[in-house]
């Protein structure tokens, strides 16, 4: 059965592979000019993979990009709309396709199971921000199904913080609950299903930059974006529940809990 489905998912994304492989060779052959250049041809070797409805601007410079986390298709949807250099966990250098066209082009790499993997992103993130180039970050470090968001983690917000880098809240939510990988399910049988869908519904809400804020500590910089998001995907439902005539707009209690914010 996983070998049928399998099949059928190729067949559905052949096309936006074949591109995604065309620039893998291009980038090994012509490696990318900098930072920025690579996290261009990044996005465009995704471009063919996904395409999301956006809400919101989508930020044109320098940024620090925080997004909740639901699955591993959340920077295939993100980084075609916004170009940036993404963290990915170390896991990710060894999946087919994905590792890599990420490793050739600039995905930035955690090793969190060594002393210092996270002191060397943090590092590197810290040169590609001072450079100008965007950076995509996950900061709950981990996937949930997509209703509430977690904890954000501090370290990427004080960097930020120290540069004068505004950070960009985004929000991802999935028409399709079981779009989300969590639970420990297994990257093949996930992705088979995934791909041989004919689309994948997908909304982006760009929130608007969140300045810093003299003497605020980094913890409190990273629980204002994660409000952020947790606010858009309130919303989001919201609406979503005036469209399908469970709420009157005029009741957004009846329906939707408040956000979960700290």
């Amino acid at each position: 059965m996983l070998g049928f489905e399998l099949f059928r998912a190729s067949r559905r994304v052949g096309r936006g592979l074949f591109h995604a492989l065309a620039e893998l060779g291009s980038a090994r052959m012509a490696p990318p000019r900098d930072p920025r250049d690579a996290a261009h041809r990044l996005a465009g070797a995704l471009g063919t993979i996904a395409r999301p409805r956006v809400d919101g601007d989508v930020p044109r410079g320098s940024a620090l990009i925080v997004a909740n986390h639901i699955s591993y298709l959340d920077p295939l949807a993100i980084l075609p709309v916004c170009p940036a250099a993404p963290l990915a966990k170390r896991e990710v250098a060894g999946w087919p396709l994905i590792g890599p066209i990420g490793a050739a082009l600039g995905v930035v790499f955690v090793a969190r199971d060594e002393p210092f993997g996270r002191v060397r992103a943090l590092r590197r993130v810290h040169a590609l921000l001072a450079a100008g180039v965007p950076v995509l970050s996950f900061p709950e470090g981990t996937t949930s199904p997509g209703a509430t968001v977690g904890p954000f983690h501090r370290g990427t917000f004080g960097i930020a913080q120290r540069l004068g880098v505004p950070v960009v809240p985004v929000a991802i939510r999935y028409r399709d609950p079981r779009l989300a990988w969590i639970d420990g399910e297994t990257f093949l049988p996930h992705y088979a299903r995934v791909a041989a869908r004919d689309r994948i519904e997908v909304t982006l809400t760009f929130c608007s930059p969140l300045p810093t804020r003299t003497g605020e500590f980094p913890e409190d910089y990273a629980a204002r974006a994660r409000n952020a998001i947790a606010l858009a995907l309130q919303r989001a439902r919201f609406q979503h529940a005036i469209v399908r005539g469970q709420l009157s707009p005029s009741r957004p209690d009846a329906v939707l809990p408040a956000a979960r914010l700290r």
